[in-house]
């Protein structure tokens, strides 16, 4: 019997990079994989830069291998080819100019946040990894918060999940931004239903000064994990073609973070220092943010040693600072961060994120990096006429757009684009994190418009 003349069909799920939906039902026949077999050179280069496999890719190369074995080698004038084949002229073509057209999928993340024009808008999202995904909170229902970012296997699974599911332009690494506070001798934990709490006090110069000297810090001592995790994560990216993205905390952010002890509505304490601070009683705040702006510089360089392509910096408590404040104490620290990483490794992009700072926008213009991402709360088009035509930017879909309709999502999606400049001119992104509770499918919705998205003249 002659396997190649069946009418079987193979089904199997199949992650694709390219702009066309995420996730999709392929559906080959047997003398479809003939006819591809038939052409070697063109079944792998289709394989490795169309498709992006997940658990189901052993299958198929032992579904191949065996196939092979029957009739691979037979001569190709012994089987002639079918007008439905894809190997027919005009779908032939096709195939390899839409295989050519994802040979740059693996950098183009990249290029859009160095401000090279793309040939489409790149996404990924703020918390992509997170527990809106049933699959995540296997995890999170069962391991507290460190344990799951600190354990190389369990962050690198996390980190994976929502690019097998959805497959934006790059994969970040699950882990937080007081991660490297402990190279400091700062100790915190995640509380479930509470957030960061941070044991250590640092209140006044004394306790500034207990804190251990930056020249000292390595990174691979006291934050082994993070080289494995990055590491792997590099690898993995390589092969799913697409870019891998690091990320630090500012230094306004940590030193409030760690001033309040945790999550704070009015951040009392770190406001008094910084008054303190301006009228001379104190240097506290200023020596403090300028030890993390250096640790955390050197953090983000630690991350491109370990794989990082893209390092992203996040302000998250920058609605709490006046345009005056934040001029005055967040922006020259984080610009210090910036600087350090920029200085060793220029030609990493470095993008900034200031959530909540979309009212002092204009004073974001000269932080040094190489885009700014803005929040939700700032029509894009405005965002872009502020920043003005030189500056990449990131941003700004509405997190809650998740939760409407699909009609809702891709008009929010094309919308969004359309502000920036239209395809390839900027970066897509919700303009803060994914929220629990959002529909999983949503997310792909958001995903596959933006890559399928080709202008409104289109």
């Amino acid at each position: 019997m002659d396997l190649f003349s069946t009418t079987t069909s193979l089904n199997f799920q199949t992650h694709l990079s390219s702009s066309s939906p995420t996730v999709r039902k392929c559906k080959l026949t047997a003398s479809t994989f003939h006819d591809r077999l038939m052409h070697k050179s063109f079944l792998l280069t289709y394989f490795k830069e169309q498709y992006t496999f997940t658990m189901l890719f052993p299958r198929a190369l032992l579904s191949i291998a065996l196939l092979a074995t029957s009739s691979a080698f037979a001569p190709a004038s012994s089987h002639p080819r079918s007008a439905s084949c894809i190997h027919s002229t005009t779908e032939a073509a096709a195939v390899q100019e839409d295989v050519a057209s994802n040979a740059g999928d693996r950098d183009i993340l990249i290029r859009a946040a160095r401000g090279e024009q793309v040939d489409r808008t790149p996404v990924w999202l703020m918390r992509q990894a997170g527990r809106y995904m049933s699959a995540f909170r296997q995890y999170s229902d069962k391991y507290p918060f460190r344990e799951r970012s600190e354990t190389p296997s369990m962050a690198i699974e996390l980190s994976l999940q929502c690019h097998r599911a959805y497959g934006m332009d790059g994969i970040i690494m699950f882990s937080d931004i007081l991660t490297p506070l402990p190279t400091l001798g700062i100790e915190f934990d995640v509380v479930k239903g509470i957030g960061p709490v941070i044991s250590t006090e640092v209140r006044n110069d004394e306790d500034v000064a207990k804190l251990a000297d930056v020249a000292d810090v390595d990174f691979d001592k006291t934050l082994p994990f993070i080289r494995e995790i990055l590491g792997t994560l590099s690898k993995e990216a390589e092969e799913a073609n697409t870019s891998l993205i690091g990320f630090v905390g500012a230094p306004f952010t940590l030193a409030s973070y760690t001033i309040e002890g945790k999550s704070s509505k009015h951040c009392l304490r770190t406001k008094k220092m910084m008054m303190a601070d301006d009228d001379g009683s104190s240097t506290a705040m200023a020596t403090f943010l300028d030890k993390l702006a250096t640790m955390i510089g050197n953090y983000g360089c630690h991350q491109i040693e370990c794989g990082a392509q893209v390092i992203q910096v996040f302000e998250s408590w920058a609605h709490q600072l006046s345009p005056k404040q934040f001029e005055q104490f967040a922006k020259p620290a984080a610009q210090k961060a910036i600087k350090i990483i920029k200085e060793k490794y220029p030609d990493v992009p470095v993008i900034y994120f200031a959530n909540g700072g979309s009212s002092y926008l204009e004073c974001q213009r000269d932080m040094g990096a190489d885009m700014i991402a803005v929040d939700w709360s700032v029509d894009m088009a405005e965002a872009r006429k502020i920043l003005g035509p030189d500056i990449p930017i990131s941003g700004n879909v509405d997190p809650t757009i998740l939760f409407g309709t699909k009609e809702q999502i891709e008009e929010a999606v094309r919308e969004c684009i359309d502000k920036a400049g239209g395809p390839g001119k900027h970066l897509l992104n919700l303009g803060h994190g994914v929220m629990q509770g959002t529909p999983e499918e949503a997310v792909g919705w958001l995903v596959d418009e933006c890559k399928r998205y080709k202008g409104k003249d289109a």
